[in-house]
C-alpha cells in the first residue's frame, strides 16, 4: 500500500495522573513579546503559550494556562466549601427589567441587546441582582438563614480602555459569592468568614497581598474591602503603614499632613497684589512660603450648582472622595468661575463668597494660609477658617507618601497594586428593590441582610507572574504552577535515558506531582532549555546521556535558578520532598 499525507499519524499520549508528555501536544511558544504589551504578566503569559489574544480584551486560554487557573480555581473552591458556602451556576444574560429595578440598568459598562421577541436582555458584568431574584423566591423563614452561594461564571463588562493583559478585559470568569443573613450581625460573621476564607486562598496561591479599605463604588451597600497584590502592573495604589497595619485604596485612605510652620496669625486677611500669578507654583514663588502655607481653590459644578473646594497647595483634590459628598461633577469653565467670583481662576478664595458651596480640607482648618482675594491680581494672607470664612469640612484631598498614618502617624507608604479580589457588605440595597424577605421567629416580615464576594482567577495568575519573574521568564509559586516538575528529556526515544525518563515520570506521578516531560524529538535541548524557564514550573530536571549509569540528577530549581544534585536512587522521594519545601 503506497504512504498516504495521513501516514504516522497519531494522537498524544492520554494523561497520566495529571502528567503529560509533551510531544504531539499544543504549546506554542514564542521568542519576542506582542508590541503592544506593556505588562510583564501579558508578555510572559502570550510568550510562554497561555493565552492569545482574539480581540482588544478578549482573550483565549491555551492548555498549559488553562492547567494553573484550574489549580487557582480548586484553592478558592476547597475554601468556599469550607465555609459552608454551596456551588451553583447563574445564566449569563438577564432580563433587563430585573436590574431596572434596582437601578442598575443602563450602566455604561453593561452590555445590552434584545431578543428576537424584542425583550431587553442584559449580559451579566455581575450577579447580585440574579441572587437576590431567586433569594426573593426561595427564601421563607428565618429557620433558612444563613445562607452562602458562590459561582464561577462569566462576566462581560464594556471595558473602555482593556490594557495589561488580562488584567483589564472585556470578558473574564469570576468567582462571586452571595452571603443571606437575618440581621446586620450575621452579616458581620458571613463578612470575616468570607475575608478569612480570602486570606487563606492567597497565601496559599503564594502571593504578597493587602486586605485594604475602599469604596463600595456601583455595587453599593455599607462597606467594603479590596485584596491587592503589591506589582508594578498595577492600576490602583494603596496607602499602608507597615507598622500599624493602616491599609487603604487611595480613593478612602487618609492621613494626617505634617503642618507647617505658620507664625503669628493676623488680626484680619491682609490683601496684598500679585500680578501675573496664576498657580500654587507662581504664588509660592512670589510670596517665598512653602505650598503648605497656601490655599489652592477648585471650582466644580455639581448637578445643585457650583462648588468652592479647598485644599493646601501640596495637595490635590480627589475627585471620588469629592464626589461621595457632592455628587456627579464637573469642572467649571473660565466663564462661569468670573460669573460667580467676580474673577479668574488664578484668583480665587472662600473670603466673602455668597451663593457658592464652599467644601474644605480637613487640613485646611489648621492655621492660617494666602488665599484668592476674588479679584484679578489681589491675594490675601492670614485668611483663617471659621474666623473669615465657613465651609463643610471633609477628607477631600489626596494624600501623600510620607504624611502619617491616621492610627499611629507612622509615614505611610504609596504602592501599586493589582485588585484580586473584593468583598462588599451590601445590606438591603438589593433585597428591598427585589423583595427579598423572610419571616422572623414573631411572623413578621424582614429583608434579608446580604454581602457580595468577588475573586478574579485570571488576576490572581497575572498577579502571581508579575511577582514572580525573572529575565528568563515566568517563576511560579508551586501550588499553582502548570505542572510541579517539568523533566528534560536529552535523547531519543527508545534510548536508556528515555527510559529512565519515563520511570521517574511515572514514579513522580504516583507520588502525587504534576509532570511534564519533554520528549519531543525535532526540537533541540537548548530549546527545550529555554522553553522550560520560560513555563517556569517549580523544577526543572534534565536526563541525558551523562545521567547513566551512576547518576546523579541535574536539577534546577526554578526560583533563583539554583542547581542541584540527586542521586538516581531514591530521585523521584527526594524530589517529593524537594518540592515540598519552595515557596
Amino acid at each position: 500500500m503506497s504512504e498516504t499525507p495521513s501516514a504516522g499519524w497519531r494522537l498524544p499520549a492520554p494523561p497520566y495522573r495529571g502528567s503529560l508528555r509533551l510531544s504531539g501536544r499544543f504549546w506554542p511558544t514564542l521568542r519576542d513579546a506582542p508590541a503592544d504589551a506593556e505588562a510583564v504578566s501579558h508578555k510572559l503569559m502570550v510568550r510562554a503559550g497561555l493565552v492569545r489574544q482574539l480581540a482588544s480584551g478578549l482573550y483565549s486560554v491555551l492548555p498549559f494556562g488553562l492547567r494553573s487557573l484550574r489549580r487557582i480555581t480548586a484553592i478558592i473552591r476547597e475554601e468556599m466549601d469550607r465555609i459552608g458556602a454551596q456551588e451553583v451556576e447563574l445564566p449569563v444574560m438577564h432580563p433587563a427589567e430585573i436590574w431596572e429595578a434596582t437601578g442598575r440598568y443602563g450602566l455604561d459598562e453593561q452590555f445590552r441587546l434584545e431578543d428576537r421577541g424584542g425583550r431587553a436582555m442584559v449580559l451579566g458584568m455581575t450577579h447580585e441582582e440574579i441572587i437576590t431574584w431567586h433569594a426573593a423566591r426561595e427564601i421563607r423563614s428565618y429557620r433558612d438563614l444563613p445562607q452562602s452561594w458562590y459561582q464561577f461564571q462569566t462576566k462581560l463588562r464594556d471595558e473602555p480602555r482593556p490594557k495589561s493583559g488580562m488584567l483589564r478585559v472585556r470578558e473574564f470568569v469570576m468567582k462571586d459569592s452571595y452571603s443571606l443573613d437575618r440581621d446586620r450581625e450575621g452579616l458581620d460573621r458571613s463578612y470575616d468568614a468570607h475575608a478569612e476564607a480570602y486570606a487563606r486562598i492567597f497565601d496559599r496561591a503564594g502571593l504578597v497581598w493587602y486586605m485594604v479599605e475602599s469604596d463600595v463604588g456601583m455595587m453599593g451597600g455599607l462597606g467594603a474591602h479590596e485584596f491587592m497584590a503589591p506589582s508594578p502592573a498595577g492600576e490602583d495604589t494603596v496607602a499602608r503603614a507597615p507598622g500599624d497595619g493602616y491599609a487603604a485604596n487611595v480613593e478612602l485612605a487618609r492621613s494626617v499632613a505634617p503642618d507647617p510652620e505658620f507664625g503669628p496669625v493676623p488680626e484680619a486677611p491682609e490683601p496684598f497684589d500679585t500680578p501675573g500669578v496664576g498657580t500654587i507654583e507662581e504664588l509660592g514663588a512670589f510670596t517665598g512660603l512653602p505650598p503648605a502655607r497656601l490655599a489652592k481653590s477648585v471650582v466644580v459644578v455639581a448637578d445643585d450648582g457650583p462648588v468652592l473646594c479647598l485644599v493646601r497647595g501640596e495637595h490635590s483634590l480627589h475627585e471620588k472622595k469629592l464626589a461621595r459628598l457632592v455628587g456627579r461633577h464637573r469642572p467649571a469653565q473660565p466663564d462661569e468661575i468670573r460669573g460667580w467670583f467676580g474673577a479668574g481662576p488664578g484668583s480665587l478664595g472662600p473670603v466673602g463668597v455668597e451663593g457658592v458651596r464652599v467644601v474644605v480640607d480637613e487640613s485646611v482648618t489648621r492655621g492660617h494660609y494666602v488665599t484668592g482675594a476674588n479679584r484679578d491680581g489681589v491675594h490675601l494672607r492670614g485668611v483663617v477658617h471659621g474666623r473669615d470664612f465657613t465651609g463643610e469640612v471633609a477628607d477631600i484631598r489626596e494624600v501623600r507618601a510620607g504624611e502619617g498614618s491616621p492610627m499611629s502617624g507612622e509615614p505611610l507608604v504609596l504602592e501599586p497594586v493589582i485588585e484580586i479580589g473584593n468583598i462588599f457588605k451590601l445590606g438591603l440595597k438589593y433585597s428591598e428593590p427585589l423583595g427579598a424577605t423572610y419571616l422572623d421567629a414573631e411572623g413578621r416580615e424582614q429583608p434579608v441582610v446580604m454581602g457580595s464576594y468577588g475573586i478574579g482567577p485570571a488576576r490572581v495568575m497575572a498577579a502571581a507572574i508579575e511577582q514572580g519573574h525573572d529575565e528568563a521568564g515566568i517563576v511560579w509559586p508551586r501550588a499553582i504552577a502548570p505542572f510541579d516538575v517539568h523533566i528534560v528529556l536529552v535523547g531519543a526515544a527508545g534510548t536508556p535515558q528515555a527510559a529512565l525518563a519515563d520511570r521517574l515520570f511515572t514514579e513522580l506521578s504516583d507520588l502525587g506531582l504534576e509532570v511534564l516531560l519533554d520528549d519531543r524529538e525535532d526540537t533541540k535541548p537548548g530549546e527545550k532549555f529555554v522553553e522550560a524557564e520560560l513555563l517556569g514550573c517549580p523544577l526543572r530536571v534534565t536526563i541525558g546521556r551523562r545521567t547513566l549509569p551512576d547518576g546523579p540528577l541535574e536539577v534546577q530549581v526554578r526560583r533563583g535558578r539554583e542547581r542541584r544534585e540527586v542521586p538516581l536512587e531514591g530521585a523521584a522521594e527526594a524530589l517529593r520532598a524537594l518540592w515540598a519545601t519552595l515557596p
